[in-house]
Order: structure tokens, then sequence, then C-alpha cells
């Protein structure tokens, strides 16, 4: 029985793939602590899940503004610090990092230590962290082919994100005449694509998340508009509603690329603008090439353009069909079984 540190933070992006991951190691028979701040999506979601977390004080460094970047760096040493003594005090065998502004003093600690270090990198381009650290990994788990070029010769490997098995349950849908269409900005919503769905309701059946701030002026709208379909601020059974939807609008997040991918459904992606290195829009033109989805930039979203490429999708039944079958091609149904098979093989005491 060896003691994993599982480091990565802030989104549920970074948090729920290193959960899986930990309970697969603990099925395995193994420990795993988790390190990350108070502040971030990993305060409610590992004590849930009953594992263990340290904490450290540590901010992010990439578009804060410069008082808060000093305020990080300033933070620094004492992060690693912490960090380090989390690590040395669990006799940690190797770090496994999802990435996240957390991840950097946890990484660096274990740089310190001599530790080997796993990194789980989701997006077409790393994160600033898995980036800036790419010569020190010991293995790199990658979802797009493309980012093995950012880390060092033989050191990665196509490995893609956990994804609930729920999503790769969802059986294949043929195309309806008139087509069920999932709109969700993710579950704090999004405004461009909850106007865009306003401007478009009528146009085909929608099911669509708005996100628990928009979501009551949005449903008063929606149920005087006689579209058809159904409005909700948060979609608490996300696989039902993928096995509904013939087409599915959306972010491009690789927690949202990667149900895509698992579900085998085609997509419009409408990348957000500010995300980090602009890293959705990496992840939309990776499912565009692959002819797996549409890529629509915010800037040209709005109800007609909606329209339109529902429009011309919904003419064409065998390109969707088409789509599918190439988001299916991004599915690893197994990410988290082989994440923990390479830190069991990398891993130190205990092993």
């Amino acid at each position: 029985m060896a003691t994993f540190i599982m480091a990565g933070g802030g989104t549920g992006g970074h948090v729920i793939p290193g959960l899986a991951v930990a309970r697969e190691l603990r099925d395995r028979g193994h420990n795993a602590l988790f390190i990350g701040t108070r502040r971030g999506m990993e305060a409610r979601l590992v004590p849930a899940e009953n594992f263990p977390i340290g904490w450290i004080e540590i901010g992010g460094l990439k578009r804060v503004g410069l008082r808060k970047t000093f305020s990080s760096l300033t933070a620094l040493p004492s992060s690693v610090w912490q960090a380090r003594r989390m690590v040395e005090r669990a006799k940690a065998a190797a770090v496994f990092s999802t990435g996240g502004y957390v991840a950097g003093p946890v990484l660096l600690a274990a740089l310190g230590m001599r530790l080997p270090i796993i990194v789980m990198e989701p997006n077409a381009v790393p994160g600033f962290t898995h980036r800036h650290l790419a010569r020190f990994v010991t293995r790199a788990l990658v979802s797009f082919p493309e980012s093995q070029a950012c880390f060092p010769e033989g050191r990665s490997e196509v490995t893609g994100m956990p994804v609930r098995a729920e999503f790769f349950a969802i059986p294949r849908k043929r195309p309806a005449n008139k087509l069920t269409v999932l709109i969700t900005g993710g579950s704090q919503g999004s405004r461009t694509l909850n106007r865009a769905a306003a401007e478009s309701w009528g146009a085909f059946r929608v099911i669509h998340q708005t996100g628990a701030s928009a979501y009551e002026e949005l449903a008063r709208k929606f149920n005087v508009s006689g579209a058809e379909g159904e409005i909700r601020g948060f979609i608490d059974n996300m696989p039902q509603a993928y096995a509904q939807a013939d087409l599915v609008v959306s972010r491009a997040g690789m927690s949202t690329i990667s149900e895509l991918a698992a579900a085998g459904k085609p997509s419009i992606l409408a990348p957000l603008p500010t995300a980090s290195d602009q890293h959705q829009l990496r992840n939309a033109e990776a499912f565009e090439k692959a002819g797996a989805a549409r890529l629509v930039l915010d800037s040209e979203m709005n109800g007609a353009r909606l329209i339109q490429e529902v429009q011309r999708l919904e003419a064409d039944p065998r390109r969707l069909e088409a789509m599918g079958e190439a988001a299916r091609g991004f599915a690893k149904p197994d990410a988290a079984r082989r994440a923990a098979e390479i830190l069991e093989e990398v891993g130190w005491s205990g092993l």
C-alpha cells in the first residue's frame, strides 16, 4: 500500500478527474491525499468523497491583475513549504497533478524531494503550471495527440480524461426529423449561449441548462414563448439529457469535450473567449479538425447563427452521425485505471 498526493484544484474540471483517479487508487488498496485551497471546488468535492485534504494558501498568476499576481508570488515560498511538509508526513510515493494554480506549489515541492510527478493534461494546449514544468514530469497523460509535443519525447501517453461510466453507456441515436438540441454553458451557465438560445426558441426542440442566476427570467420567457422542450437552471442527470439530444451546443472546456466523446454526440462549440491560453478554442479546433464538431466563435454566436448551424445539420443526418462517430474516436473509457497503473509503476515506497 502506498500514499499518493493529488494536486490540482480551483475548478471542477481540475478536481473531478483527480477524484476519479483517487477512487481507482483506493480500490487498489492505496491512500490518496489531496492538497488544495479552501476557496476552490476541492473544498466541497473532496470531503464529500471521504478523501483527506490538506490546505495551502496560493492564488493564480494568469489574468488576475498586478496586485493579485504580486500577492501570489509572495505567498509561493510559504505554500511550497506547506506542501512539502504534507508530502513528507504522508511519505508519498508520487504526486499526481490535474493542473491549476493549486498544483504549482505541490509540484515544486515534489521536484525538491525528487518525487515522481505524473500529470494529467486535459487540454489541447497545456495549462500554465504543466507547461512551465513540462520538462520535469515523469509521465504526462494527455487527451489530444497535439499535447504530446509539449512534453519530453517518450514521456507522454494519450489516455483521455476520466468520465462517468453513464456517458459511455448512452446508446447511439439516429437523428430525428426535428432535432432535439441540448444547450449548456456548464453549471454556471453562459450569457452568450443563453442569449442565442432565447433568440432561437421555436426553431427546434430544446433542452436548455441556463445556470441558476439566469433561470427565473429565462424560464418566465420560455413558458410564454410556445417553444417545444424544457428549460432548467441545473440538469442533475446530464447523461440522460445527452441521451435525449441529437446535437449538443456548449462551451469547449475539457470536461464537456470528454463527455461529448464518451457519449458520441455531435456538437456546436462556442469556446469561452477568456479561457486561459485560449485552451477552449484549441480544444474546439481539435474537435472540428477531426470532424466531430462545428466551431462558432463567441463573438459570432447569436440566435440567427445558431438556427443556421442547426438547420444545416438537420438537413444532413449522415453528417450528424459521422460527427458523433468522430467524437467517439476521442473517447478513452479506461483513463482513471491507466493513470492508477502508471502511478503504481513509478511510485516509490510500498510498491
